[in-house]
């Protein structure tokens, strides 16, 4: 699946098109590596997305493409550094 598509279905971003912008500005790294909208995910990659000061780390747990409103948290789990 698609970064911009996975990080909005899994309710990381709240658009699509926000998580798209995110990746063209390279904010958004897929283990270790800057990420296009395109890029491919799979179960067990590592996500990193910057927000401001703070980046967030994040695991694929699944890869799901149509999400109940609470199936999203199954999603992923957080990773604290």
């Amino acid at each position: 699946m698609r970064i911009d598509k996975y990080l909005k279905n899994a309710r990381v971003i709240k658009r699509r098109t926000i998580a798209k912008e995110a990746c063209e500005q390279g904010r958004v790294l897929v283990n270790g590596k800057t990420a296009k909208p395109g890029t491919e995910v799979d179960t067990g990659d590592e996500i990193e997305i910057i927000f401001g000061t703070k980046p967030m780390k994040i695991k694929v747990e699944q890869v799901l493409e149509h999400v109940m409103k609470d199936d999203y948290k199954e999603m992923y789990t957080i990773i604290n550094d």
